[in-house]
């Protein structure tokens, strides 16, 4: 922890008790005032999702009513819904990060940045857009679906930044590849967030698009997409540690684990107003990159390419599965496409798993599927039921492609 970052803490948890009823509660019988050390505040309790959908609807506020300027929420469809407040301050503060980005990406006030995560009480679209506003670049904010006006406005004005999921990004790939309009398009910059996306659908969109995939960093509870980005020299995404200190743990014990291990990350922000949030548990999975970085930014720690979520596990005949792994499988057999889908379901008494994964009809279907299905009992001690199909049969979506489907009661 930097010692700016101890500080910024320290003068949160001062008065986080008296603006904060959440808190008050949370950290009930916690002299806050005890945290003199890193050690210290490591053994404050996690916040979890679970406690802020328990604060619903504007229990998170740290600020009197009449500071909140907005509100958001986070993109899931069940259960209580995470209502998050901001103040002016924290907007402003928001839109300065997501402009970093953009900065990071090479992007300059002469680009045009064509903006397709939706707008709403999602955080994703209007954060792009207050971002690019920042910096002054071009804004063409036109959120999610409609492909034929995307292709259009990407054409007609003259598009040079792209920013989507890894998913939507991957359908409007295709669609410039089946239509042969590569030499139409004038984009050079590709960002993505929202969802993880293996590097082989990465390769796939930046080889159709001709572009240089950059990929944020970001969740709803923690402002939203903005808060780190990879830069141009490889990968690992730079968090910003003016805005948010970084921890990665064990899932599993909770303990604050050393560089370079893999485990999950949790966040704290050091300047948020409406709703600060400690030792928040993201259950996104990755590690912090030892060492030094080309670009020279080295006060801002980098996380590698997320590789799931903690709760994203599945058990399949006792076995812990993620779909990570049956990724980076499939990443292996440079002869099938980016896209796969996993079905688990229970049959006659035991469980099965069948993916599903596209290839070229070129190919021998049959053949592959047998050493896909050998692949993996090698890889995760159990045989699924593997089967290709044709280019385009798996669907496409225009924010996250859901790819595990549990279909057991």
């Amino acid at each position: 922890m930097q010692p700016a970052q101890f500080e910024a803490i320290a003068k949160q948890l001062g008065s986080l008790k008296e603006r904060s009823p959440f808190y008050a509660k949370k950290f009930d019988g916690i002299d806050l005032g005890d945290v003199k050390s890193q050690a210290d505040f490591e053994k404050l309790p996690f916040t979890e999702k679970a406690d802020l959908r328990e604060a619903y609807p504007l229990g998170l506020a740290a600020v009197p009513q009449e500071k909140i300027v907005r509100i958001h929420s986070s993109s899931g469809t069940t259960g209580t819904p995470v209502i998050v407040p901001y103040t002016k301050k924290d907007v402003e503060d928001w839109a300065i990060q997501f402009a970093r980005c953009y900065e990071y990406a090479g992007v300059t006030p002469s680009d045009r940045v064509q903006i397709t995560p939706g707008y709403g009480l999602w955080t994703a679209g209007i954060g792009f857009q207050a971002g690019c506003e920042t910096l002054g670049a071009m804004a063409i904010p036109m959120g999610p679906g409609n492909t034929e006006k995307q292709l259009q406005f990407m054409i007609d004005m003259e598009a040079t930044v792209f920013t989507a999921t890894a998913s939507y990004a991957l359908l409007i790939a295709e669609e410039v590849e089946k239509r042969g309009l590569q030499d139409k398009i004038k984009l050079r910059k590709l960002i993505t967030g929202s969802e993880r996306s293996g590097e082989k659908i990465r390769k796939r969109i930046c080889d159709i698009l001709g572009v240089e995939f950059f990929d944020i960093y970001g969740l709803t509870e923690v402002y939203g997409p903005g808060i780190g980005i990879n830069c141009e020299h490889g990968h690992g995404m730079h968090v910003w540690s003016d805005y948010v200190y970084l921890e990665i743990i064990d899932p599993q014990t909770g303990e604050v684990l050393p560089d370079g291990e893999w485990g999950e990350i949790v966040l704290t922000t050091l300047q948020k107003e409406g709703a600060p949030l400690i030792r928040f548990r993201t259950h996104d999975l990755s590690r912090i990159i030892p060492g030094s970085c080309p670009c020279g930014h080295d006060e801002h720690p980098r996380l590698d390419t997320l590789t799931g979520r903690s709760d994203d596990m599945m058990k399949i005949h006792g076995v812990n599965v993620f779909p990570a792994q049956i990724e980076e499988i499939l990443k292996e057999f440079p002869e099938l496409s980016s896209e796969y889908q996993i079905r688990i379901s229970h049959l006659d008494g035991r469980d099965t798993m069948r993916v599903y994964v596209e290839a070229p009809g070129t190919l021998d279907w049959a053949q592959t599927a047998q050493a896909v299905a050998a692949r993996m009992k090698s890889r995760i001690g159990f045989t699924p039921l593997v089967k290709i199909v044709e280019l385009g049969f798996l669907p496409r979506s225009e924010k996250k492609t859901k790819r595990v489907f549990d279909e057991r009661d």
